[in-house]
C-alpha cells in the first residue's frame, strides 16, 4: 500500500518528546522527511535517530518563543530539502518563571511575567512559525498546517488563567490561517487532545507511588466514554489524517481527540 506522506517534509515543533516525537516517528514511517525541533537538543537529535532509520531528517535546537530562532530554523530546513510541506505547532506546555517558583494556577496571584511566557510558548509561537513557513508553502501553492490546542480551550478543568486562554486563542490563528492560505491550497486545522500521557505526567508524578500513578490515571480514564487516556499515537494517528491528502477538503477544522470527553454518560 502507497505511504500517505512520500515526498513531503514535515517540521515539527517541540519534537523531542510526547505528542511532536509519536508525529515524527509516525510520519516518517509513512514516507515524509522530518525537520524536528525542540528547546532539548538531546531529545530531538534522539527522535531523529530513530527517524533516519526510516527516511531522511534534520534535528534542530529551537526555542519556539525566539523569532531569529525560528527563521534560521526553517532556512536550514529549506537549504536541507528545498521546501516544507507539513508544519506541526505542537511545542508547548506550562512553565513559571524559575524552576523553584512554579506559575500560579490563579488569577489573583498569577505573576504577569509567568503570563507572558505561557502565552509566547503556547500561541506566540505557532504565530512566528507559521509565519515564517507560510511564504514557502505560498511559493508551492500546497501545505497542511496543524495546531495542537487542547481541551481545556474550551472545557477548563481547573483554572490555568495563561495556559487555557493560549490555546483558545490558538484556534482563532488557525482560523485566520485557513481563510488567509486556503487561495494557496494550504489547509489549517488543529486538535483538541484530551488527556495524554506523556512526559509531563510523568514527571509531575516522579515522586508519588506507584499504586498512587495508577489510580490517578485510573481516574482520568473514567472521565472518558472510552475509559482510557490518551497516547502520543493517538495524537500522532489525528495528525496523519490532517497532514495526507485524505484531508485536502478540510481545512478551518477543530477535531476532538479526547476519547469522548467532555461528554458524559447519564447518570456518571
Amino acid at each position: 500500500m502507497k505511504e500517505l506522506l512520500t515526498d513531503r517534509v514535515a517540521f515539527i515543533t517541540g519534537a523531542g518528546s510526547g505528542m511532536g516525537k509519536a508525529m515524527a516517528e509516525l510520519f516518517s514511517e509513512e514516507g515524509a522527511k522530518i525537520v524536528a525541533t525542540d528547546i532539548n537538543e538531546a531529545n530531538v537529535q534522539g527522535t531523529i535517530d530513530d527517524v533516519k532509520k526510516k527516511t531522511d531528517g534534520l534535528a534542530i535546537k529551537m526555542d519556539v518563543t525566539k523569532s531569529d530562532q525560528i527563521k534560521a530554523a526553517v532556512g536550514q530546513a529549506i537549504a536541507k530539502f528545498g521546501k516544507i510541506d507539513i508544519l506541526v505547532n505542537c511545542a508547548g506546555g506550562v512553565i513559571g518563571k524559575s524552576a523553584t517558583s512554579p506559575t500560579s494556577n490563579s488569577i489573583v496571584t498569577l505573576p504577569e511575567e509567568d503570563f507572558d511566557l505561557v502565552i509566547g510558548l503556547n500561541l506566540k509561537s505557532a504565530f512566528l512559525v507559521s509565519q515564517n513557513v507560510a511564504p514557502h508553502m505560498i511559493e508551492k501553492k500546497y501545505g497542511k498546517i496543524i495546531n495542537i490546542s487542547s481541551l481545556g480551550a474550551v472545557h477548563p478543568p481547573q483554572s490555568q488563567p495563561h495556559y487555557h486562554p493560549a490555546k483558545a486563542a490558538l484556534l482563532g490563528l488557525t482560523y485566520d490561517l485557513a481563510v488567509e492560505l486556503g487561495q494557496y491550497g494550504i489547509c489549517a486545522n488543529a486538535i483538541m487532545p484530551g488527556v495524554i500521557k506523556t512526559a509531563f505526567y510523568d514527571q509531575m508524578l516522579a515522586t508519588k507511588p506507584k499504586q498512587f500513578q495508577e489510580e490517578f490515571f485510573d481516574m482520568l480514564a473514567a472521565g472518558t466514554l472510552l475509559k482510557r487516556v490518551g497516547t502520543g499515537k493517538d495524537i500522532a494517528n489525528v495528525a496523519l489524517f490532517l497532514s495526507s491528502e485524505l484531508s485536502d477538503f478540510v481545512t478551518g477544522a477543530v477535531i476532538y481527540a479526547t476519547g469522548g470527553a467532555p461528554l458524559r454518560k447519564e447518570g456518571k
